[in-house]
């Protein structure tokens, strides 16, 4: 007769199907996972729990799958109020004439933070637990991010020109520097630089932002090869594709996420890999925005970590991670002319681990497993565009929706149950994007 203690836990979470992630293509059937001071302490069968698992409370999800919350590699948070604002027209367009004179005219703080909220909300309802955050007033997503419970890595945007954030690129720095040293103690708000793009940000900050992000040991997020016409620019204006450029300049290095990357020769991908560089695929605004397609097999097969992102939901139009993931796994398809490229369980890796690579947070998130903070999601299989259900992994990336979530968890407090956000008030945020609605409709 055994005399060991069974282990103490605050939520023991019984599901038909664990999809831990890693090890990677693990399927465990009626398992549960055992939660204590917001990190997993145990992964185990169900019916060992009894003798094995003293709990404080339990939930059953017998017709669910328990996956890593989503983790959102690349987006615009306050964005969202602007959805749906320009549809339809080609990325440099859409770019000076919808979406710059708009935010000239509207960001602020409050615009931030109200758009942040939304965003956070949408994210939440969908099972996404973390999320990259490229914007001004960054402090007022930090903010928000906090007051919702929801993991944020803020990359603070660097720009050679001014703007309502910031005056010139050694603003934007110092501003960004102050950001790290005001949360660097935060298990919820993360840092990184954000310099926009190798066109919109000169040689000398560049260098300072390589040299600050080794010492803060923080990522360096920025959009990178995203169309045709940016590489052919800089090949005119420099002599040099950008990625060549920045490898001169001494950023590529396993800190770097390279945003979009949909224009790469084989060299460049080489380049990636042998730096341990990480691309942030954005499928869906990539396609609505015509820019190009990210040859996420070559990749992969290269050995570069690829991860997800949605981008903004002025170019998406949604925060859905599913959506996503599935449009991913189908373009990548399309693009190898291989039908076996990017399968199901690769897919929900580039949504989780990969993702928390990138962000460098791949040792706290990102899977579930022991000593992992506990983000998690739920995901309710028994619907009918997810019977008859043979493989759960395939289910969650080809025919899962993302209103399938059920429960999701963040550091082990649950902040979305059954339709109902926990942390957040649906009513105020409604109200809110309602105002910001009229204001910018008089305004156009």
């Amino acid at each position: 007769m055994s005399t060991e203690k069974p282990l103490q836990a605050d939520l023991l979470i019984h599901a038909k199907w664990i999809l831990p992630v890693v090890p990677a293509g693990t399927v465990l059937e009626d398992h549960a996972v055992a939660i204590r001071d917001r990190k997993i302490v145990a992964i185990t069968a169900s019916k060992d729990t009894q003798s094995s698992i003293s709990a404080t409370a339990s939930i059953h999800l017998n017709q669910h799958a328990l996956i890593p919350g989503l983790v959102n590699v690349h987006g615009h948070s306050a964005m969202s109020l602007l959805r749906g604002i320009a549809d339809d027209i080609p990325l440099k367009q859409w770019l000076e004439q919808a979406v710059w004179p708009i935010e000239n005219k509207f960001v602020s703080a409050e615009f931030v933070r109200q758009g942040a909220n939304l965003a956070i909300a949408e994210m939440i309802s969908s099972g996404t637990t973390c999320f990259a955050d490229m914007y001004f007033f960054p402090d007022e997503v930090a903010r928000a991010a906090l007051d919702a419970n929801i993991r944020v890595q803020l990359a603070s945007p660097v720009l050679d020109f001014p703007t309502v954030w910031a005056q010139d690129a050694e603003e934007y720095i110092y501003k960004a520097t102050e950001l790290h040293d005001n949360y660097r103690n935060s298990e919820l708000v993360h840092t990184a630089f954000g310099p926009h793009a190798p066109y919109t940000v000169s040689d000398q900050p560049l260098m300072k932002i390589s040299t600050l992000a080794e010492e803060l040991d923080v990522p360096i997020h920025m959009h990178v090869h995203e169309t045709a016409q940016e590489v052919e620019e800089a090949v005119q204006t420099d002599g040099r594709r950008p990625l060549q450029r920045l490898a001169e300049l001494g950023l590529l290095s396993p800190r770097l996420i390279c945003v979009h990357a949909t224009q790469l020769l084989d060299t460049e991908i080489e380049l990636l890999a042998a730096h341990g560089a990480s691309v942030a695929h954005c499928p869906e605004s990539n396609l609505k925005l015509a820019s190009g397609l990210c040859q996420v097999a070559k990749l992969l097969d290269a050995g570069v970590n690829v991860a997800l992102g949605t981008d903004g939901c002025a170019s998406n139009n949604d925060l859905d991670m599913f959506s996503e993931m599935r449009c991913a796994a189908l373009l990548a398809k399309i693009v190898a002319a291989d039908a076996s490229a990017l399968p199901a369980s690769q897919a929900l890796e580039l949504a989780t681990i990969n993702a928390a690579r990138a962000l460098g947070l791949d040792a706290v998130i990102g899977s579930l497993e022991t000593g992992k903070y506990a983000d998690i999601t739920a995901v309710n299989l028994d619907r009918l565009n997810t019977m008859p259900l043979y493989n759960p992994v395939s289910q969650l990336v080809y025919a899962a929706q993302a209103s399938q979530v059920s429960h999701v968890w963040c550091g082990g407090r649950l902040i979305f149950e059954e339709g109902e956000l926990k942390t957040m008030d649906r009513g105020s945020i409604r109200k809110s994007v309602m105002a910001w609605q009229q204001k910018i409709e008089q305004a156009r």
